[in-house]
């Protein structure tokens, strides 16, 4: 897991092209203005889901990991709380979704915890559990953008 700022000065990270593409998109688009939607980047291999989501406490939000996407995960307005912890390989799985790319958990354990405002970005790989959209004080809607970046790109 990789969390950061999208207006970071001198970032010195250069991650694989994926990741600079999808990073690149989210840099290139004011996503307040955007219509909620999916949008292609790359086609299937790399594309963004623009949405408005409401935040709710992290007991109500359930532990997720996907396996054939990377998460890169940005906040465009509002402010969360955002889980994570490894996958360990361990923990009983609640709900399937294959077509979706998405594995929920009943429980997790070691979970921490990073608070995101507009500007930061988080990358979850497929061996991070994650927790998104928790609410950091009082609930409120936020307006996410998530680039999924196929794991076969890199």
């Amino acid at each position: 897991m990789i969390f950061s700022s999208l207006y970071a000065n001198n970032r010195s990270i250069v991650f694989p092209s994926a990741i600079e593409e999808a990073l690149e998109y989210l840099k290139s688009h004011d996503f307040t203005t955007m219509e909620p939607g999916v949008y292609e980047i790359k086609g299937k291999d790399i594309y963004a889901q623009v949405f408005d989501t409401e935040t709710k406490p992290a007991e109500k939000q359930r532990p997720e990991v996907h396996e054939k996407y990377i998460d890169v995960q940005f906040l465009a307005s509002g402010k969360e709380k955002l889980g994570f912890t490894p996958d360990t390989g361990n923990y009983e799985v609640a709900e399937r979704d294959d077509e979706r790319d998405l594995i929920f958990y009943k429980e997790v354990e070691n979970e921490g915890f990073v608070e995101a405002r507009p500007g930061c970005f988080s990358i979850f790989f497929p061996e991070d559990v994650h927790r998104p959209a928790c609410a950091s004080g009082k609930s409120m809607t936020v307006r996410k953008v998530v680039v999924k970046v196929s794991v076969d790109l890199l």
